[in-house]
Parts: C-alpha cells; sequence; structure tokens
C-alpha cells in the first residue's frame, strides 16, 4: 500500500494562499524550499492543508532522523509541559539538563572525562565550540575548509563557504578564519589520483602553517567529518588523520562539527567514529532533538571547562521540553538495532541512487555520502562536470509534483540530497526511488 495520496496538485489552494500569506508577513530572506504547507506528520509521511499525503525525503533538513511526531518523544514532551515548560538553566537546576548532559557525555567518542554545554541550534554549537577553543589555548586563529557550513550568525557566517547563498550583503564576518582546500574526490584535477590528490590536500595544510598563520596562533581546527550543505563529501581519512596529528603536535583542538552529519546519520552515531579519530569537541544538533530546538558541544572536560562562569548559556539553553525530547531520540539513535537500520536504508537508497547514474551517466556525475546521508550530483555533461543547478532544481520540482519531497545541497546547489526519517519503510524507499527515477526521466531523459 502506497504512502502517497494525492488529492489536488501540489500545490494545493489550501497551500498556495498560505504561502501568500507567509510571503506578506515574513522576510523574503527566510528560505523555502518546497510549495507545501503541512498540517501534521507521522513517520516519514507527511500531510498538508489540502489532504494530501506525501512522503519525506527531507526530514526537516536532517531534523527527523527517529520520524515525525515519533510517539516516545509527543509524550515525553506532554508530560514534561505539565510539569515545567521553562525555568532556564542560568536560574536553576532540573532533572531533564543533567541527564541529557550525562547521556550525551556517557555516549561520546572521546576519551578521558568529558562535559557538554547546551544550546538551541547548530550555530551557537559552533559558537561555543570557538568560544572554548580560544579560552583553553588562548589563541586566535580558526581554520576552516572550503564547502564549509557552519551557520548563519556572524562568526559562524565568516567560517561558512557558500558566499552567494549565505554570505553576500552581511559583512563584514569575524577576524582570525582562515579558510583551506578540503579534498573534493570528485572534483579533483583529472591528472591526479586520489591518493596523490589527498596527499597534496595535506601538504597545503602543511603550507598553511607557514603562509597563512603560524600553528602557535592556531585556536582550532574546523571539520565536518561528512560536509552537509557542501555536499555530502565525505572527509578523506588521511585528510582527518592529518588534522589530528596536526592539532596534536601543536596543541589546536579539533572540532567536529557533526550538527548534520551526526545523531545515527551515518551508521555510527557519531560520524568521526568511522574514522577511528578523536576529536577534542564534538558539534551535535539536528536529529538529537526530533524536530526540537536543541544543540550541543561534547568535549574533553578541561576544555568545556575553559569558558569562565557566565561566558556560556543562554536563555532557552537546555529548555526542559527540549531536554527530554533528545533524552528519547538519543536512547533510540544509540539503539545498535536503530543503527544498523540506518545502514540498511542507506545501502538500499545508494543502490537506487547508483542505478540512476548508471543510466544517466553524463549527468548524474556522482553518487556519495555516508550510511544514510545520501547525495547525487547532477552535472551538464561528462567532459567537463560542469554542474546544473536548474536540472537540480527541475528533478526536485519534479518529485514534489508527485509527492515525494527532496531539497537540493551542495557548493554549486546541484546535489538532490537524501536525508528520509529512519523508520521509513522498505516499500516506502521503493515507493520514492520510484518517483525519483520517474523525475530523473522527465528532467534528464
Amino acid at each position: 500500500m502506497s504512502t502517497i495520496n494525492l488529492v489536488t496538485e501540489i500545490p494545493g489552494p489550501k497551500s498556495q494562499a498560505l504561502n501568500e500569506r507567509r510571503a506578506a508577513a515574513i522576510a523574503q530572506g527566510n528560505a523555502k524550499l518546497t510549495t507545501v504547507a503541512i498540517e501534521r506528520a507521522d513517520g516519514a509521511a507527511v500531510h498538508d492543508v489540502d489532504g494530501n499525503t506525501l512522503l519525506d525525503f527531507a526530514g526537516g533538513i536532517g531534523m527527523q532522523l527517529i520520524g515525525h511526531n515519533q510517539p516516545a518523544v509527543v509524550d515525553a514532551v506532554k508530560d514534561q509541559a505539565e510539569k515545567l515548560i521553562h525555568m532556564c538553566s542560568i536560574v536553576s537546576t532540573y532533572e531533564p539538563l543533567v541527564e541529557l548532559a550525562e547521556l550525551m557525555n556517557s555516549l561520546a567518542p572521546i576519551s578521558g572525562p568529558v562535559k557538554t554545554t547546551l544550546s538551541n541550534s547548530g550555530a551557537e554549537a559552533v559558537e561555543a565550540a570557538i568560544k572554548l577553543a580560544r579560552a583553553h589555548t588562548g589563541r586566535d586563529g580558526i581554520i576552516v575548509f572550503e564547502g564549509a557550513y557552519h551557520g548563519r550568525t556572524n562568526l559562524t557566517m565568516g567560517m561558512t563557504s557558500k558566499y552567494a547563498l549565505f554570505k553576500k550583503t552581511f559583512g563584514p564576518f569575524s577576524p582570525e578564519i582562515y579558510r583551506l582546500p578540503f579534498p573534493n574526490l570528485y572534483r579533483k584535477p583529472a591528472e591526479m589520483s586520489e591518493e596523490g590528490y589527498v596527499e597534496w590536500s595535506c601538504q597545503q595544510l602543511d603550507n598553511a602553517m607557514i603562509s597563512q598563520i603560524d600553528p602557535a596562533f592556531v585556536a582550532a581546527i574546523v571539520i565536518e567529518p561528512v560536509q552537509g550543505e557542501g555536499g555530502f563529501l565525505p572527509t578523506p581519512p588521511r585528510f582527518l588523520e592529518k588534522i589530528r596529528q596536526l592539532c596534536t603536535d601543536h596543541g589546536i583542538v579539533m572540532i567536529a562539527d557533526e550538527i548534520q552529519c551526526g545523531s545515527g546519520r551515518t551508521g555510527k552515531l557519531f560520524a568521526c567514529e568511522h574514522y577511528g579519530v578523536e576529536p577534542d569537541l564534538i558539534t551535535v544538533g539536528k536529529a538529537m532533538g526530533a524536530g526540537m530546538p536543541i544543540a550541543g558541544v561534547i568535549g574533553k572536560a578541561h576544555i568545556v571547562d575553559a569558558a569562565h562562569p557566565g561566558g556560556l548559556g543562554g536563555t532557552y539553553s537546555g529548555s526542559p521540553l527540549a531536554c527530554v525530547a533528545a533524552i528519547e531520540a538519543l536512547k533510540m539513535i544509540s539503539d545498535p538495532a536503530f543503527l544498523a537500520r540506518a545502514t540498511e536504508v542507506g545501502n538500499k537508497i545508494r543502490a537506487g541512487l547508483e542505478a540512476l547514474q548508471a543510466k544517466y551517466p553524463g549527468r548524474i556525475g556522482d553518487v556519495r555520502g555516508l550510511g544514510s546521508m545520501l547525495a547525487m550530483e547532477i552535472i551538464k555533461d561528462q567532459e567537463t562536470n560542469a554542474p546544473d543547478m536548474d536540472s537540480t532544481g527541475a528533478i526536485n520540482a519534479a518529485t514534489l509534483t508527485r509527492g515525494l519531497i527532496t531539497i537540493r545541497a551542495g557548493l554549486y546547489s546541484n546535489c538532490v540530497r537524501f536525508l528520509p526519517p529512519l523508520n521509513l519503510t522498505d516499500a516506502q524507499i521503493d515507493e520514492g526511488m520510484a518517483i525519483l527515477t520517474e523525475a530523473c526521466a522527465e528532467v534528464l531523459g
């Protein structure tokens, strides 16, 4: 039995009316990737205001890992709302705040004593990690990479790579941020082997420690083990190992930004676990809240404790409602059976994407990712690998009209990304892939 049930065109009249109200009331700078207006959701299904049921392969840009309106989360939030909605962790202490931090500390793949600080959003978590690195080292310099996305605050915009979409007209940005090349294997120079290209990229790290900044002035190197907005690019293992070695040799804090790629999305609780590389700090968010606004930094206790009392936190940081949601989500995500399912879902979707790539080799240039965090890169031709963002947009539009929600990613906005809720069934995966196949035939065929 199919999940998708369309009773109107997409968008339907009520969705169109609500979108018109949104346009009149909300700033145009607030992005809107689809034209549907959602009323309710459950699992991998979303129901719009026109009575249509759609299949969600975007998952709230990764937030709905355990599925929309997971009953255990809903019950926990309801129960907590009857007892305490808000108190502020700056003013007092409450059980869910401490329980969540203890759980996060116990799950972190970091040796030695571990502590946590909580925030409301991924960008806040990244800022907190930078504060801690600077306080711990007494240094200012921050190294980031091309293709990176770390947030939309002034500091994190400065760290983010994609200029036109996220940064134009908003400068000046925070100083002491140094951006280095990221080894995107798909776009390596044709004359270089993958191994040679990664080695060259490692050499650029060494060169930057002379040409751009002395390592004695670097507080942190921040990297996504799998780039999110950059196009779902897994970091080559040798490159991540090189960063770890540089950080160890020079007293630099290694920060793994796992806000999108963490919390079980890749088949392990933390993406860095695939590499056997231990960061000093890990930023987490998105899926850990199951839709509630919560994020944080987990790390070595002596680094997390580097900030003075009052230097961290915020009015809503560690909200009781968000904490109980995150506790339930992390209990589910950390279950080995759930992580195994993440790998199964990824393998099944990847097989479908690779079949499409084989059918359209001149238009689907790459299929990549880790676990169930997957993307396909759309190009104009194989000779140049020129990005085709127009066709990417057309594919997402074509899936939507058929009842499947997909969205873009990538430095060039030419990747279709897949972040479905992982409680979807095999039948739902097949249903979604059949629609994606139809959309690709329409746009690329």
